[in-house]
């Protein structure tokens, strides 16, 4: 990870990225006390790794059939709302140069959270 990298990530949490990574790492403890639970919370738990430092991680798609099922119940349940929150943010955000970077990084989230099972945050 270059030294931008390692800036840009220092901004994003002081700005709050840290909460966000919270809420995904709290998500994900509560699903897990549950056994149906825990492949969602293994999914939170990638959200909240890619939430709190996203410069410079890339996300690999892959999983074949199970995670494509996986994926349109959850996208039923309510990935297209966090998705669409993640993308009105990106927008507001490349409005301003300044913002360009970090909107480019909400649309990546806002990828992951539509799309999340058969992913892999590298």
């Amino acid at each position: 990870m270059g030294c931008l990298s390692v800036l840009f990530n220092l901004i994003w949490i002081l700005t709050g990225g840290w909460v966000t990574a919270l809420g995904f790492l709290i998500v994900g403890v509560i699903c897990h006390v549950t056994i149906v639970g825990i492949p969602i919370g293994r999914q939170a738990f990638k959200m909240a790794s890619l939430t709190l430092a996203p410069f410079g991680k890339e996300i690999v798609y892959g999983g074949g059939a199970p995670s494509v099922a996986a994926n349109v119940v959850w996208l039923l349940l309510g990935g297209w709302w966090s998705a669409l929150c993640y993308l009105i943010e990106g927008a507001i955000y490349c409005v301003t140069v300044v913002g360009i970077p970090f909107g480019l990084q909400l649309f990546k989230m806002a990828k992951l959270t539509l799309w999340p099972f058969g992913a892999e945050v590298r």
